[in-house]
């Protein structure tokens, strides 16, 4: 298991072991060389997905359908664009190759619809996320510890809105909080934050009031079809991304080290979902190696479950999304949860980590 770091400000041992660059290092020797390599011909898969996207529409908008079709090509339509950003995700960080400029143009077409500027995700995502995932209050997508609720007791009432919580319009978190999540960041974390020093915050947000007036236009265009082409496509899309990344990492400890054995957690999806979904269920591989292709991630999931069978952590999607909803969401320790709003309400991490070790289920 994990060796003890250091203690934290509660005065537990911190969880983790800082061994990231050994284990990288040895995948990089022992996997074949092609693992890490880009993969420019993915880029074809935009084809496909701008087509349903936008046939999709068109066909709500022109056919005259029944709702209950509507309906459906509003699903299919929402699930698509999340899946293009999905893609978009391994685009920008350079996954598939290209020029800035061609990656920035996929980006667009992935990250657009969501209200999210490529070069605003690469600095939120890429760099900060990525450099400082799952530490203290210093990962600007961690609902933090209970230091920033002392602090800042108002902050508690934000917590509501989480799952996990208990309320009722908790439920309805997923289907915005990815925009919504991002907004703050840009907004708020990017005014505020030194690691955004240099960011271009205001033309980030010029872009935003951009992508917000093309879904006005077509919400108008739509009338009331707009249920169709706007909201329910909208809601989709955020949900698919945010049932992905919010199961990521608020079910791991925190850690001293940038070690994703330790602070990230895969899934085992349906291996059809796995595939429509560019394989974000291997997230763990992704935060050792953030420019390799996911249609290799496979590779490292298996040399981890090989070599770090204890340590690695893939829980059936399911599984996750129920814990999610069950679990409280602020770090009291680094390896327990708590309810900000209702103190006694604690949850270890820790039996997490021997029941869903790939050693355990395998």
């Amino acid at each position: 298991m994990n060796a003890v770091v250091k203690p934290d400000t509660s005065g537990k041992p911190i969880f983790g072991k800082p061994d990231e660059r050994e284990l990288r290092d040895r995948m990089k020797r022992e996997l074949p060389k092609d693992t890490f390599a880009p993969q420019s011909w993915r880029v074809v898969w935009f084809l496909p997905l701008q087509l349903i996207i936008w046939s999709g529409m068109a066909t709500i908008l022109l056919a005259g359908l029944p709702w209950y079709v509507n309906l459906c090509l509003g699903l299919l339509v929402g699930h698509t664009i999340g899946c293009q950003a999905l893609l978009a995700h391994e685009v920008l960080h350079g996954a598939l190759g290209m020029s800035r400029r061609w990656q920035n143009f996929f980006g667009w077409l992935g990250f657009g619809p969501l209200l999210v500027p490529p070069e605003f995700w690469r600095k939120w995502h890429n760099v900060i996320h990525h450099g400082n995932t799952n530490q203290g209050d210093v990962d600007p997508d961690s609902f933090g510890t209970m230091r920033r609720y002392n602090s800042d007791p108002k902050q508690k009432k934000f917590t509501k809105l989480a799952p996990g919580s208990g309320t009722w319009y908790s439920y309805l978190f997923l289907t915005y909080s990815f925009t919504f999540h991002a907004q703050l960041v840009l907004w708020l974390q990017a005014k505020r934050r030194k690691q955004f020093k240099g960011f271009d915050r205001t033309r980030a947000i010029r872009q935003v009031f951009v992508c917000i007036a093309l879904w006005t236009a077509l919400a108008v265009i739509s009338g009331p079809l707009a249920l169709f082409t706007v909201l329910v496509p909208f809601m989709v899309a955020n949900a698919l991304g945010q049932g992905y990344i919010l199961t990521n990492h608020f079910l791991r400890p925190q850690t001293a080290t940038n070690n994703p054995l330790d602070n990230s957690m895969s899934l085992r999806s349906h291996p059809l979902l796995d595939r429509l979904h560019f394989r974000f269920s291997h997230h763990v591989e992704h935060h050792f190696f953030p420019k390799m292709s996911s249609n290799k991630a496979p590779r490292v999931r298996q040399w981890l479950e090989t070599n770090h069978g204890e340590r690695y952590m893939a829980m059936p999607h399911s599984t996750a999304l129920r814990l999610l909803y069950t679990t409280p969401r602020v770090y009291k320790s680094s390896t327990e949860l708590v309810d900000p709003n209702n103190p006694e309400r604690v949850f270890d991490l820790m039996p997490l980590q021997k029941k869903y070790a790939a050693a355990s289920v395998g």
